[in-house]
């Protein structure tokens, strides 16, 4: 089994800053991409940025100048530095991750995590 925990949400007044970060365990043999998504109250869930096992990284216009995504292989671990926030930031954030697990067999995989409210607030 593979875990993706966030952590790192919370509130937060329009122009502030958050740190997301996700980490990742289990029976994890190598991770392919890792990225953070969100879905606003009554919207579909959305990219936010990513970053590939090269650090190729790809963000959403929306947040692109103010958002920075980072990784740490050594940890699994992914981080969403998020300035110069606005009410529209508002969501859930969802880590995501594409990696190769070995248990039984080497398999290919999806994973997401289970979420962290960002509210960005006067």
């Amino acid at each position: 089994q593979v875990q993706l925990v966030e952590s790192g949400g919370g509130l937060v007044q329009p122009g502030g800053s958050l740190r997301l970060s996700c980490a990742a365990s289990g029976s994890i043999f190598s991770i392919d991409a890792m990225g953070w998504y969100r879905q606003a109250p009554g919207k579909e869930r959305e990219l936010v940025a990513t970053i590939t096992s090269d650090g190729s990284t790809n963000y959403a216009d929306s947040v692109k100048g103010r958002f920075t995504i980072s990784r740490d292989t050594a940890k699994n671990t992914v981080y969403l530095q998020m300035n110069s926030l606005k009410p529209e930031d508002t969501a859930v954030y969802y880590c995501n991750a594409h990696l190769f697990v070995r248990d039984t067999a080497l398999r290919y995989l999806e994973v997401w995590g289970q979420g962290t409210l960002v509210t960005v607030s006067s």
